[in-house]
């Protein structure tokens, strides 16, 4: 079996399977379903691959993200799951800490918000002994909105070397068209691949860039309620 999968077997089929230690750029546009995307991911490395997942939301409070797996009755791990918390606290709600939620101050915080991934990767891989593990970081675009790019480089590089040391799995999203090429190539340095989104005449599509010996064709791809259905391809 292959180190990591995505879980959308078409893409799976194609690039055979994600190294370990991979760092990897999910980058589309607003609406086109990023967010169901890497949750699909998530529960399918959580609940089928039984890799421990952390994930860092700058968008949705912790308490969003498990109700969402709990109405589309997807049942998490949590055992697996830990999730670093950047909204509640800048939204002035009561944010209290448990075995799958730590709270990070803001998505301005990086130093705490690393802190907090470091206590999960410790958890996970030394006192519960799994060995393999997915960070995800939804979204840089809001960190960079509060950070220059060179402190975003420094934190990230930070991580995609802790994921390419323990033989882990990054995923990072980043909303394209909203920031210069410049900022979108500097980060490019750090990953080994993409996870490249494009909207086109109402219709959503997906490929994977890097990951293999050449990116894999563009596959029309539909989100139906927590699945994410591939229906064609380009």
């Amino acid at each position: 079996m292959s180190d990591y999968t995505l879980g959308i077997k078409e893409l799976d089929a194609v690039i055979g399977g994600i190294k370990k230690g991979s760092n990897i750029m999910l980058i589309g546009p607003p609406m086109s379903g990023k967010e169901v995307i890497l949750y699909y991911i998530m529960y399918y490395g959580a609940a089928k691959n039984e890799n421990a997942v952390i994930t860092v939301t700058t968008r949705e409070s912790a308490t969003n993200i498990l109700e969402w797996f709990k109405e589309h009755k997807l049942a998490l791990p949590l055992a697996r799951v830990g999730i670093v918390d950047c909204v509640t606290k800048t939204l002035g709600g009561a944010a209290a800490e448990n075995e799958n939620i730590k709270i990070a101050s803001s998505p301005v915080d990086l130093t705490g918000i690393g802190v907090k991934i470091s206590q999960f990767f410790e958890e996970y891989y030394m006192k519960k002994n799994i060995k393999k593990t997915q960070l995800h970081i939804n979204s840089l675009s809001t960190i960079l909105m509060y950070s220059n790019i060179q402190t975003v480089f420094r934190f990230l590089h930070v991580f995609t070397g802790r994921i390419k040391a323990t033989g882990a799995l990054g995923i990072y999203t980043i909303e394209s068209g909203m920031h210069d090429e410049q900022s979108i190539a500097t980060l490019k340095q750090l990953f080994d691949g993409m996870i490249e989104i494009k909207s086109e005449d109402d219709k959503n599509f997906i490929r994977v860039v890097g990951l293999s010996p050449k990116p894999t064709p563009w596959f029309e791809y539909e989100i139906e309620g927590a699945n994410v259905k591939i229906v064609g391809r380009k």
